[in-house]
């Protein structure tokens, strides 16, 4: 099996009210393993797609859309129709878009009284905003005046159409294309589906042959499981995932999310330097490659997500290299393996030189001088009630063996900070950088104490 927390509140609305999510009554572990088992369920009944069904669960559980490409019958539909048959309780809007088509076979057919008095006001029954799942064949088919229209519904959950403002249950959607339109709205709208798949035709003997049984067998049907996973657990799923949820927290520890940043940045790095390497390669894509800040973040629920589905509580740093499912294209092997070749490289770099223990450190110190810059009371207290990070070599530890910790003064608190941060030598130019940081920090944090050195 691969690796990889609803009803009908809204998802949003859930996030809200902590208290509805029923955490005390859920058995979490059961809703782990009906998910898991989903998983291996459409593995086995979509032949060779185990890394894409891995994809549309991980945007699941982290309540994001993902985009499926691929040639004419390749089976996306398929697909999108099995995932949806896995669950129950949601609402699932399906659509093939057409150039034709305006925002009102979305968002539902305009109220004619209130078209009377020159207001767009959509009739939301039975259309994508009140459903949880959507499916959306030959998106880019859609003209730009219909995609624009899409995107505060897929990214803010929110229809908002002249006046009308609603709130969308939507959790995720499904699209699908032969190909792919680039223009400004459909930039914006790939920024909306933050997982993305490229699927190829099997052309494998062996594989046609277990398509061909999966064909004999259901005619190419999606076909009903043996147990389904409440829509309400996915959503409490989600929450978990996104920490939203104060009774089942997965730890993500600050160390962690430096490395993890410093994978993705030189990711990025490595993949424009091969587009400029070579242009004239099509599967690369684009001009340039750019991971945004909030592509970055959602990093962060995906670790998490991959801990959940572990039945762990804190992520890992060999949860990493499963990042690819977010920042790579599934079935573009290269992308996959320059990713896998970014965390290897740098874990190399940081085990080999001790680094990670020096990131502990700065991270420890970082922490301690955020909240003496929160709660400036603190500088009158004794140092050893401001760490709140255990680290091998610690900043009271590396006092007491030095300057010491009896004197509460903000004159002395400086000097163990600016002692301790000059006793670190770092191994790394990353590393270097960070220490410059804190450099400037103990600067800011202590300038109003200056008259006390």
């Amino acid at each position: 099996m691969s690796e990889i927390k609803t009803s009908t509140i809204p998802i949003r609305e859930l996030s809200a009210n902590p208290s509805r999510n029923g955490a005390a009554a859920r058995d979490t572990s059961a809703i782990i393993a009906g998910i898991n088992d989903a998983i291996e369920f459409v593995q086995e009944r979509v032949v060779n797609r185990e890394e894409v069904v891995e994809q549309i669960f991980l945007a699941m559980l982290t309540g994001e859309h993902i985009l499926l490409e691929s040639r004419t019958g390749v089976g996306k539909t398929l697909l999108a129709e099995q995932v949806f048959r896995m669950f129950e309780g949601a609402r699932i809007f399906k659509v093939q878009a057409s150039k034709e088509q305006q925002p009102d076979t979305y968002f539902g057919g305009l109220l004619l009284d209130e078209l009377k008095q020159g207001r767009l006001i959509h009739n939301t029954e039975g259309s994508l905003v009140e459903s949880e799942f959507g499916f959306i064949d030959e998106i880019f088919d859609a003209n730009d005046y219909t995609l624009r229209a899409l995107l505060s519904l897929l990214n803010e959950r929110e229809l908002i159409r002249g006046v009308q403002r609603v709130h969308s249950n939507v959790h995720t959607v499904i699209a699908a294309t032969n190909y792919l339109r680039l223009s400004e709205i459909t930039e914006a709208l790939l920024d909306r589906f933050l997982f993305k798949a490229l699927i190829h035709p099997d052309k494998d003997a062996f594989y046609q042959y277990k398509i061909s049984q999966q064909y004999l067998k259901n005619l190419g049907n999606a076909i009903e499981p043996p147990k389904k996973i409440r829509y309400d657990d996915l959503a409490y799923a989600a929450h978990v995932v996104r920490g939203e949820v104060p009774e089942y927290q997965i730890q993500v520890t600050p160390d962690l999310v430096y490395f993890m940043n410093l994978v993705v940045r030189h990711y990025e790095v490595q993949r424009n330097r091969l587009l400029h390497e070579r242009p004239h390669e099509a599967h690369l894509r684009s001009k340039d490659f750019y991971i945004s800040p909030r592509t970055q973040a959602k990093s962060l629920d995906v670790l998490r997500a991959i801990a959940f589905l572990h039945g762990r509580v804190s992520a890992e740093k060999a949860d990493i290299p499963k990042l690819h499912l977010l920042l790579c294209t599934a079935g573009i092997a290269e992308e996959k393996t320059l990713f896998q070749r970014s965390y290897d490289t740098l874990m190399q770099l940081y085990q080999v030189s001790g680094a990670f223990d020096q990131l502990s450190a700065l991270l420890m110190l970082d922490d301690v001088l955020s909240r003496l810059r929160r709660d400036p009371s603190l500088m009158s207290k004794p140092l050893t009630e401001l760490e709140g990070v255990s680290t091998k070599r610690s900043l009271v530890a590396w006092a007491k063996e030095t300057l010491g910790v009896t004197d509460p003064s903000a004159a002395h608190k400086r000097r163990l900070v600016e002692g301790f941060l000059q006793s670190i030598h770092p191994t790394t130019e990353d590393l270097k950088t960070l220490k410059s940081h804190l450099e400037q920090e103990i600067k800011i944090v202590f300038a109003d104490h200056v008259e006390h050195f």
